[in-house]
């Protein structure tokens, strides 16, 4: 078996707050998550709130992305797509560029230290109002490491008020060149990734394991090639799967859906990747497909694409 820490990686769903080191919760005044996880989805949102709290100055958010780059690097990840609530963090701090720009500061002396390519994607909380989205959109219009924007949160509040948004940047892709990718299909059902797709123009799918929940939805999600952002342990701890052996990934893969794997910033990816191997006994050749998977997936440059490629075309062509 080749260590799954040198096949190199794309990150695609991973929350920049979930990310925070438990020394720099501690270092920041706060209390790490508890080691037995969560038992609900609102415990686990509670603990996040608590975290978000702690970021006050452009020094910790500058420290948590640096610090997020370092961690991904030595995991094989050699491209992100992270996501950050910047308006809910500008809102709350009285600054509303200063929390998103030391995060691009961050992540750009973490190119330069470890070689990992990040871009952001802005993330809007379901609960939260439209006001805040539009802030959203403007601030994603501003930065050019900034890519994309989508909804997050509670599935339970629906997308349709948030939809002229939505609108907005679909229209405006062309100019803008921001994506949509929306968490839908993880704690509600196949209606929540029909809205995402239809009203919210969702690009990929942010967890997505519940569209197998309807037949109709499948073929058309396996025909129009979405991409679903899987995170298996994240599914596990928040209660959504009973145990990581009877996750559905096995079920989403054999169904022909394209499949990306990921960690909400619940685990670290090489872990990931290795729980896959012994729990499903996947093999190095269906890790790498897993891989090649993310990158395609990804909404990095082609030239960037090309490298990762090769590098896991250079991995499996290593001796086990």
């Amino acid at each position: 078996m080749r260590d799954v820490r040198l096949l190199p990686k794309a990150h695609l769903h991973v929350h920049l707050e979930s990310t925070v080191r438990p020394g720099t919760v501690r270092d920041l005044g706060g209390r790490p998550e508890p080691e037995s996880g969560f038992t609900t989805f609102r415990e686990f949102a509670d603990q996040r709130a608590k975290v978000r709290d702690l970021l006050r100055t452009a020094g910790h958010f500058r420290r948590i992305a640096l610090e997020f780059c370092a961690d991904e690097a030595a995991q094989g990840t050699r491209y992100a797509e992270v996501t950050f609530t910047a308006a809910s963090h500008g809102e709350r701090v009285g600054e509303p560029e200063m929390p998103l720009e030391a995060v691009l500061d961050g992540l750009a002396e973490g190119r330069s230290r470890y070689g990992i390519e990040c871009r952001v994607l802005l993330d809007h909380s379901r609960r939260r109002p439209l006001e805040r989205l539009w802030q959203t959109y403007k601030l994603a219009t501003r930065y050019e490491q900034v890519i994309g924007i989508g909804l997050a949160g509670d599935e339970s509040h629906p997308l349709a008020p948030f939809a002229e948004v939505f609108d907005a940047v679909f229209d405006a892709a062309g100019d803008a060149g921001l994506h949509l990718v929306h968490h839908a299909g993880e704690s509600a059902g196949a209606a929540s990734i029909r809205e995402a797709l239809d009203l919210g123009h969702s690009e990929r799918l942010g967890h997505g394991i519940r569209v197998l929940d309807d037949d109709a939805l499948v073929a058309e999600v396996r025909e129009r090639g979405i991409p679903l952002e899987v995170c298996p342990t994240s599914n596990v701890l928040l209660g959504l799967v009973p145990s990581l052996p009877e996750h559905p990934l096995p079920r989403l893969l054999a169904a022909g859906l394209v499949v990306t794997i990921n960690t909400d910033g619940e685990t670290t990816l090489a872990d990931e990747y290795a729980r896959l191997r012994d729990v499903f006994g996947y093999d190095d050749t269906v890790l790498a497909g897993l891989a090649r998977a993310s990158i395609d997936a990804s909404f990095a440059p082609e030239a960037v694409k090309e490298q990762l490629r090769a590098g896991v075309d250079a991995w499996l062509a290593t001796a086990p």
